[in-house]
């Protein structure tokens, strides 16, 4: 419990967005404590989320490439057998340590760390609970602040008929420590936690089926990569029933028989395990909200913030998966930044137009700003440059050509309004294209920025030299 109840800000959460906050805090000079319910630090995301799922997936990838690219370079191992449990200790290993990094970083601010449930009991109180080891009972103390951040970030949601139960139909939680591997999964949500999850599995050797309702997977793409995605994941193993509903799930001792029901019939399909991935919610379920008057978005379950991240209570803030926007950790830890910030009276902001987004399949995904679909919905009059990485020689020296850059800038400024990569190493290519963006750059800025030779990246400037031929003649 605190050494002292009286803080100038308390955060309850300490996931990407909770930790940072309070280290930002700290550093502007405030009294600072960090309460988190579980023993251990990072949230969602260090713990059962984006940390051990990219552990995962680098694994699954290495396991891949041995069995099936290795030789290509003249590499000659043998029969290539899986370790599951090896791999789950390493993944379990990367977490550890990372929550370790995330306790002495808040150690080192002088952040005060509480274990226990947080909730709201006043405009300026929270009570934690905790257990008592010695005693075996629940202890509440009372801590009063300020300023009070909440960033508990979000829960899966489940379906009506496709309850949770942890062992056959499963949340992302459950999908990244399975004892064996699935002869079958099937995954419901083509978003970008069941694409990532589904391919762990399937390069580790499981069918994988993915059910989605809408005609295509990861909506939220500019539609030229999507469709390229798709293409890639069905010719790796995926196989994907669209325009299809999953109405029931019969769970027996051995497997699970899910009902779709398409446009045309209805369909039955048998899995062993049953990855439910549809998305995520806030989670407010007792942080006390209503009983001190926060309001919330009826429909989504959103905290309402204003642009300093308070509450309709001017001593309570929210950030990160609670309020609105793209659930992203590095989004959180922009808004805990921004958040405390504004505690502290300075100026404080997130630029939500220069934010990236990434889907870690093989090729990966990323983007920032603007697809092409949107510019033309708002009607913007733009041009547009590509580049394929079969162009790229340091791509054609890792085997690696699958996939392309794809830029978007305004016609008549020049402006980059959107830049959409699939392809190896999207994810760290992505940096340069929101620093562009954050800057206002032009096409013309990138494609005069000298690129090393041979890199990935060199496709982002072919894509801006690309856009110059259609905007320098431009009316």
């Amino acid at each position: 419990m605190a050494r002292n109840n009286n803080f100038d800000v308390i955060i309850i959460g300490s996931g990407p967005g909770g930790y940072v906050a309070a280290v930002r805090a700290a550093q502007l000079g405030l009294h600072v404590a960090c309460i988190e319910k579980e023993s251990r630090l990072g949230g969602v995301c260090l713990n059962v989320g984006c940390i051990p799922s990219k552990a995962l997936l680098d694994s699954s990838e290495y396991f891949h490439l041995a069995k099936e690219h290795f030789a290509d370079h003249g590499i000659k191992t043998g029969r290539v057998t899986l370790d599951l449990d090896a791999m789950m200790a390493r993944k379990e290993k990367v977490v550890q340590e990372l929550t370790e990094n995330v306790k002495k970083l808040l150690e080192g601010n002088k952040v005060e760390i509480i274990h226990g449930k947080g909730r709201l009991v006043a405009a300026d109180q929270v009570t934690i609970e905790s257990d008592s080891t010695a005693s075996k009972k629940k202890q509440t103390a009372t801590l009063t602040a300020k300023a009070i951040i909440l960033a508990t970030g979000s829960e899966a949601v489940p379906l009506p008929g496709l309850k949770f139960d942890g062992q056959k139909i499963i949340s992302s939680t459950e999908a990244l420590k399975l004892d064996t591997l699935p002869k079958h999964l099937g995954i419901v949500g083509g978003g970008y936690i069941g694409l990532e999850l589904g391919s762990v599995w399937l390069r580790l050797g499981a069918k994988v089926s993915l059910f989605e309702m809408l005609p295509k997977i990861a909506t939220g793409l500019d539609g030229q990569v999507g469709r390229k995605l798709q293409n890639v994941l069905k010719r790796q193993g995926f196989k994907f029933f669209l325009n299809s509903e999953v109405t029931e799930a019969n769970v027996s001792e051995k497997n699970i028989q899910v009902t779709l029901k398409t446009k045309k019939k209805n369909e039955k399909i048998t899995c062993d395990r049953l990855l439910v991935s549809v998305g995520r919610r806030p989670l407010t379920r007792g942080l006390g909200l209503a009983e001190v008057g926060v309001e919330t978005n009826s429909e989504t379950g959103h905290i309402n913030i204003d642009a300093s991240y308070r509450t309709n209570i001017s001593s309570i803030y929210a950030i990160g998966d609670l309020v609105a926007g793209p659930m992203l950790a590095h989004k959180a830890s922009a808004e805990g930044i921004a958040a405390a910030e504004c505690i502290a009276a300075q100026p404080g902001e997130v630029n939500y137009d220069a934010i990236p987004s990434v889907i870690y399949t093989w090729p990966e995904v990323a983007s920032v700003g603007l697809t092409e679909e949107q510019v033309k919905e708002r009607e913007i009059p733009y041009c547009v440059g590509t580049y394929p990485f079969t162009g790229a020689g340091r791509a054609r020296c890792m085997g690696e050509t699958e996939g392309f850059v794809k830029m978007i800038s305004h016609a008549k400024s020049d402006r980059l309004l959107g830049v959409h990569i699939i392809g190896a190493r999207a994810a760290e290519m992505i940096a340069e294209c929101v620093l562009a963006i954050e800057m206002n750059a032009s096409s013309e800025d990138l494609a005069r920025t000298v690129h090393g030779h041979p890199t990935f990246a060199e496709a982002l400037q072919e894509a801006a030299m690309a856009i110059r031929k259609c905007s320098i003649y431009a009316s």
